[in-house]
């Protein structure tokens, strides 16, 4: 889609979102403003359904008038109601204190819309659109010509001191936007120490980068400004794995994002080889079984095609037998059942036996063997 000018935005928004028309008559006369990736995507011509509003005021007395379940958050201030098809975030507009870096904020309630923006990550989210009968565009950092230069920039030097997960961020608006990296805040994310975060937040911001459609140029541009090294081959490997993904037998398998993270992620020294190609289907059946899916996975992205015809055809072979029919054939319980079954499968899988009567007759006479 095209972007949007500036004089159409009142249009843009009513088309994209025509359930804020509710917000808007709610909140009278309180001051409530789009805000953030909303406003960034909506610049671009490409709304993604995200709505976040800030209030000049109290959010969760608003997200009350609205008449909608609503999901109250205290430490942020937030709350949380559906319209229509739209899930939106209301915030009162805040400011933030880092005590430390690295650590969450401390917050308080902001007096103006400006205020609120200021403690944001990149320009090009740090834009509002104020929801009354003629909206305007509110852009104190320059926003908007960053976005039409397609540029990151963050607000202030110590933005990624403060919140080091922003480094992260901003591979994934890269990617996804394809936008560079104004100098100055170039230089500032080289130096980031994601060390100050807790691993639980590096891992989240990780998993959303790894959910992006261009989340492999992600990691690559995390790798290029040394904030997330990866080891010779690990991007390849990734690469193939969401190649597999894409398409039967593998679509839906794994689920795609701790995939990727996973082939970028595999430890020096862990064999590069790919499982050797079985002699037998049992024996394939064999190598395959008891190990998770994603290790699966990996191994067919390193070159063991014959998984392939693991998960199309070999795990789904079953017996038509059980362990009553052995017991009712007179073989104790115990592990002579097991070993039974075991063999009648294996026969069955290579192609010796098709029949129930088979079936029963190798497991039985696995079973009695001494």
């Amino acid at each position: 889609m095209a972007a949007v000018s500036i004089e159409d935005l009142g249009g843009a928004l009513q088309r994209a979102y025509p359930e804020l028309e509710a917000v808007r008559a709610a909140a009278g006369e309180i001051p409530v403003y789009l805000v953030g990736g909303a406003v960034r995507d909506l610049l671009l011509g490409q709304p993604r359904g995200d709505i976040d509003l800030v209030v000049v005021g109290d959010a969760a007395a608003l997200a009350g008038k609205l008449g909608a379940e609503t999901i109250e958050h205290e430490r942020f201030a937030t709350a949380k109601v559906r319209l229509g098809e739209h899930e939106v975030d209301l915030a009162t507009a805040r400011t933030e204190r880092y005590e430390r870096p690295g650590a969450l904020p401390d917050i308080e309630p902001a007096a103006s819309i400006d205020d609120d923006l200021g403690r944001r990550d990149f320009t090009i989210n740090a834009m509002a659109l104020a929801l009354a009968r003629e909206p305007r565009l509110i852009d104190p950092h320059g926003g908007r010509a960053d976005l039409a230069a397609g540029q990151l920039r963050v607000l202030h030097p110590g933005s990624f001191a403060d919140d080091p997960t922003r480094a992260l961020r901003a591979a994934r608006y890269a990617a996804r936007f394809g936008f560079g990296l104004d100098p100055g805040t170039e230089a500032l994310l080289r130096s980031t120490d994601l060390s100050t975060v807790s691993s639980d937040r590096r891992e989240a911001e990780l998993l959303r980068l790894a959910d992006e459609e261009n989340a492999l140029r992600g990691l690559e541009l995390l790798d290029a400004w040394g904030l997330v090294p990866l080891q010779p081959g690990r991007l390849e490997l990734a690469r193939r794995v969401d190649e597999l993904l894409q398409d039967p037998p593998w679509s839906g398998v794994v689920d795609r994002a701790p995939a990727l993270l996973a082939a970028v992620r595999t430890a020096p020294g862990e064999s590069e080889r790919p499982l050797a190609p079985p002699r037998h289907p049992s024996e394939g059946v064999e190598l395959a079984r008891g190990r998770q899916p994603l290790d699966l996975l990996l191994a067919r992205a390193r070159g063991a095609a014959w998984l392939d015809r693991y998960l199309n055809e070999w795990c789904k072979v079953a017996l038509e037998i059980d362990g009553d029919d052995l017991i009712a054939a007179g073989v104790p319980q115990g592990p002579a059942l097991g070993r039974g079954l075991t063999e009648a499968l294996h026969r069955k899988l290579d192609g010796e036996i098709d029949s129930r009567d088979e079936e029963l007759a190798a497991a039985l006479a696995a079973a009695r063997r001494a």
